[in-house]
């Protein structure tokens, strides 16, 4: 593999005791790792979530109108990246921010052409503001970026090992299952991603990677395409 997209969810980025906000440890942690593992040439683009800040479905569950919490989220995924991107730089690794919505400001708007022409320059793409639409997660970001640039796969960092047949946090039998086909993925509904990106991903033949990103070394094993975690194909 030479060019991957990497998912982090927002929770990721949270203080471990909080549940929320941005812990710059945890940050520069994961920064460091990415930094590490792209310096041996590999293009990497990140799409990040905003779950830590604010999460637009439950919010709508809660009685906000669905369009305007997604929105909401989508804010939150920029602050995500900045930090991000921050973290990645004081690590040594040239990174772009690009976002789907307008914030000229702080960030790039997204462009296919240039995004992938900073990746072949060496710089990290960091993918914010989800597709710019609402209904759609951030998974589904990831498997459209992916498509769009070209990337040998999705790797989509968790905190398990993998995907199983039962939620591990709550059924201590449930088994890791190594190897899995993506209709199987959608038909047994195990939380892989959500439907729409994993049939976006067997469409354009893209497989998913899913790792335990708080283990040391997973996520440059991950890029490297080593057999760590699941694999969906």
């Amino acid at each position: 593999m030479r060019r991957v997209v990497l998912k982090l969810s927002g929770e990721a980025f949270a203080d471990r005791e909080m549940q929320y906000g941005i812990d710059p440890a945890i940050v520069s942690r994961v920064a460091e790792e990415i930094a590490g593992v792209h310096a041996e040439g590999y293009e990497i683009g990140i799409v990040v979530g905003g779950g830590n800040i604010f999460r637009g479905v439950s919010s709508a569950a809660g009685g906000m109108d669905r369009a305007n919490a997604d929105y909401m989220g989508m804010l939150a995924t920029v602050i995500n990246a900045l930090a991000l991107r921050d973290a990645l730089e004081r690590a040594g690794s040239p990174t772009r921010v690009q976002t789907a919505i307008t914030i000229q400001q702080v960030a790039e708007p997204y462009i296919r052409l240039r995004a992938v022409r900073h990746l072949e320059k060496g710089r990290i793409v960091v993918f914010a503001g989800g597709t710019g639409n609402p209904f759609f997660t951030t998974d589904t970001t990831a498997a459209l970026r992916g498509a769009e640039i070209g990337a040998d796969a999705v790797l989509k960092a968790t905190k398990v090992d993998g995907v199983y047949d039962a939620d591990p946090e709550t059924d201590p039998d449930a088994q890791l299952l190594p190897d899995l086909g993506y209709m199987e993925a959608i038909q047994r509904q195990l939380g892989v991603m959500d439907a729409t990106a994993v049939t976006m991903c067997m469409d354009n033949h893209l497989p998913i990677r899913v790792f335990n990103m708080n283990r040391p070394g997973e996520i440059a094993r991950a890029v490297r395409g080593e057999d760590v975690g699941t694999l969906v194909h």
